[in-house]
């Protein structure tokens, strides 16, 4: 282990600016608890009371259709497979397609009925078809909000109305995490999610409604997913794209319809007219000084350029530092994973990114470290540096 024998290098990326936008107060929405964060990254652009736990109706399916999604890119399921409609299934109320006992639907036909009118008896048809059981289900969909982090969401069926055992709740802030995975590991289900209506079946002749009343009406608007039920109120988790950029809303426990809708837009105008993007930095980011490595300095870069949204106006203000893993240890191969590239507007962090060695290092030599205990304690007498 080698804490003590690392140096974080702070690196001031614009000039000293103002205070951030979004620590001004200058903001606010009427709902009681509220997200906004950009896709690509989760900064977070405004939040209130993002961690209040509410009862998620059905948000849920934003899970749903991402493990479903999950076990296809596995290979676990196709979307041609054909699933057969249960009585369980069969008997479920709210927003529903009507299928009826023994019916047959492609899973892909059944995965748009979720994404497009947020079907019921189409979630809990698609988790029997998947995992054997709804049950069985439902403990996949906690598993992977667990490795997502979603610290305060309890998963109880695949659909969002009542649970009838059990309790069921998340947060903004961690619906947004799902959020953020589904649209970045199955881009397509925008394709779905945009989509405001389509036909469901010839005979009788039914279609698919989308329930996201923003869906043509908000520009660039092309998801995700509406919810009510009387315990949480009128939901909304929304993502909108405007030039390179795509936000992530979440609206929670509004009064009625009209008041997410309004609150949904309020958001995402805020985050497209107040913010704009600025790339930072891109491959090698800097050097970490490793006084019991060798080489002693070892680049560090970024996969990705690192990009943040700042107001428009403030482009000041941005550091970036590089803090190491605490339980980095030699030797280090080249391309692992070392550290963060942390970004902070201000006094507010707005982003991590990893950071990876651009070179091995190796354990230093007894003789080496010696020479360098030495030499910093000259440097510390007559140079005063550290």
């Amino acid at each position: 282990m080698w804490r003590g024998a690392l140096v974080v290098l702070l690196v001031a990326l614009l000039v000293a600016g103002p205070q951030p936008a979004w620590a001004q107060g200058t903001f606010d929405v009427s709902v009681p608890s509220a997200l906004l964060i950009a896709a690509d990254t989760g900064q977070v652009l405004f939040e209130k009371n993002a961690d209040q736990m509410i009862p998620p109706a059905s948000l849920v399916k934003v899970m749903t259709l991402l493990v479903a999604l999950d076990a296809v890119r596995s290979g676990e399921v196709s979307l041609d497979d054909p699933v057969r409609t249960s009585q369980r299934a069969s008997r479920m109320t709210g927003s529903i397609v009507y299928l009826s006992p023994g019916e047959v639907q492609p899973l892909e036909k059944l995965l748009k009925a979720i994404a497009i009118a947020g079907a019921n008896d189409a979630a809990i048809a698609v988790a029997e078809h998947i995992a054997g059981s709804e049950e069985a289900f439902v403990q996949r969909m906690n598993r992977r909000a667990e490795e997502l982090g979603m610290t305060r969401t309890r998963f109880a069926n695949s659909h969002g109305l009542p649970p009838t055992q059990g309790e069921a709740y998340t947060t903004a802030r961690d619906i947004a995490k799902a959020a953020r995975v589904l649209i970045a590991s199955h881009p397509e289900v925008l394709e779905w999610t945009k989509t405001r209506v389509e036909p469901f079946r010839e005979q009788p002749a039914f279609n698919l409604y989308n329930t996201n009343e923003l869906v043509g009406r908000y520009e660039g608007l092309d998801g995700l997913r509406t919810g009510y039920i009387e315990a949480s109120g009128w939901l909304m988790l929304a993502t909108a794209m405007r030039g390179d950029t795509r936000l992530i809303s979440v609206v929670m426990a509004a009064r009625d319809q009209a008041e997410r809708q309004s609150q949904t837009a309020s958001l995402l105008d805020y985050g497209f007219q107040r913010f704009v993007p600025v790339t930072l930095a891109s491959g090698t980011v800097g050097e970490l000084e490793i006084r019991s490595g060798r080489p002693e300095r070892v680049p560090v870069e970024v996969r990705e350029p690192v990009r943040i949204l700042v107001p428009r106006g403030g482009q000041g203000g941005v550091t970036a530092a590089i803090e190491v893993s605490k339980d980095l240890a030699l030797p280090v191969m080249a391309g692992a994973p070392v550290g963060e590239y942390v970004v902070r507007y201000g006094d507010r962090e707005a982003l991590r990114v990893p950071v990876y060695a651009v070179e091995d290092v190796q354990r230093a030599g007894f003789l080496t470290l010696a020479w360098r205990r030495v030499r910093d304690f000259a440097s510390s007498l007559f140079g005063g540096g550290s």
